[in-house]
């Protein structure tokens, strides 16, 4: 009889909090349809852990197996860059390769951040964790804290995905702060131009060697990215691409989001580290918003042919979210104005950017520590 009781006798204050946080993510999920694939079965993955005694975790519980055969080793985020791989067209970007500009400015956020966290005390692994929640990249930031800091993996990986999910929030004030009406009814010519197609075989391929001499560390990241956009582009095996972007996109994602969310015990999750961490992410989302907008605005002062600066706030890595919020500005300072491809071109970009980024970190972080 005391064991059938043991939950409810063990029940703490705590728990409460986690189930109402947990319920927040539930609701943003399904009301609001923020980011739902990634933060319902995190919501729900926080309350299997925060249940009393819950048989979920544990050393023989079914969240913690799965936490070390696919986070602590890397595998769920490497997975998951095959699938966004295979999903993402980067012909936009090969019509416009001018946009890789906005991808690299938008990661300025990443850099702020990391140096605002040394600031608060933390160590430069740690600080690099909670900055590389500034690549607007859930798989990224969770590759990197799971290096770096994974006794902070559960605010970083929850501050990732939240903030991502609230970018049509985030940066529209931004973007208005830093702009006049008048730069944002700013036209731009879009030509369509027929890429090759082995110019799109060939990209995958170069990005990933380019980017591995450079920064050896990022290969899993950048590699496996580019092998799913191989798959998608080669032509020959579009079982293959399907199943990158259906099957093995949507099984691990539910996994990967269960698992983070089983992360968030109470007793680890409800500190003052956890809102400070929020913080410094939103705080990386800003500045990386703003790095974008400034650097369009920066390259206005030399450019004939002005670019919308708005079209920089789309180089964050937050893909097709973001590229939908500029677009959705334009028109509603001028209805008959469309950014769309520019701006997704600039999303594309930020993509690779935030991964580079990553793998820079990655890189570099114990070059400093030796």
């Amino acid at each position: 009889m005391q064991e059938f009781f043991a939950g409810i006798l063990n029940f703490q204050f705590n728990q409460l909090i986690m189930f109402i946080i947990a319920g927040i993510l539930i609701y943003l999920a399904i009301a609001k349809e923020y980011e739902p694939a990634l933060l319902l079965p995190i919501g729900f993955g926080a309350i299997l852990a925060n249940i009393p005694l819950s048989g979920a975790i544990g050393e023989h519980g079914v969240l913690s197996i799965l936490y070390r055969a696919g986070i602590a080793n890397e595998l769920f985020p490497a997975l998951i860059f095959i699938a966004i791989g295979a999903m993402i067209d980067f012909g936009p970007l090969l019509q416009n390769p001018f946009m890789l500009f906005f991808g690299a400015a938008a990661q300025f956020g990443i850099f702020f951040t990391l140096m605002v966290a040394l600031f608060f005390g933390y160590d430069l692994k740690e600080a690099a964790a909670i900055a590389i929640i500034g690549a607007a990249d859930g798989p990224t930031s969770i590759y990197v804290a799971t290096k770096f800091a994974q006794n902070l993996l559960a605010p970083i990986s929850v501050a990732a995905y939240s903030y991502m999910a609230l970018v049509p929030i985030i940066q529209p004030p931004i973007i208005r702060l830093l702009t006049t009406s008048r730069e944002r009814k700013i036209r731009m010519d879009y030509r369509q131009v027929k890429v090759p197609k082995i110019i799109k075989i060939l990209f995958p391929i170069m990005v990933t060697i380019v980017a591995g001499v450079i920064a050896p560390v990022s290969v899993t990241l950048i590699g496996l990215l580019m092998f799913g956009n191989l798959i998608r582009e080669c032509g020959v095996i579009e079982r293959l691409s399907s199943a990158a972007q259906n099957e093995l996109a949507n099984l691990v994602t539910i996994l990967l989001g269960v698992t983070i969310g089983s992360t968030m015990v109470a007793d680890q999750f409800l500190k003052p580290d956890t809102l400070l961490i929020m913080g410094m992410g939103l705080v990386a989302f800003i500045f990386d918003t703003a790095g974008g907008v400034l650097f369009a605005k920066l390259l206005n002062l030399f450019l004939k042919q002005k670019v919308n600066p708005m079209v920089g706030a789309a180089g964050i890595s937050a893909f097709p979210m973001s590229a939908r919020v500029i677009q959705q500005m334009a028109k509603k300072e001028d209805p008959t104005n469309f950014i769309l491809m520019q701006s997704a071109s600039a999303n594309v970009a930020g993509q690779i950017g935030s991964i580079v980024a990553g793998g820079l970190l990655l890189a570099l972080v114990p070059l400093f520590l030796k």
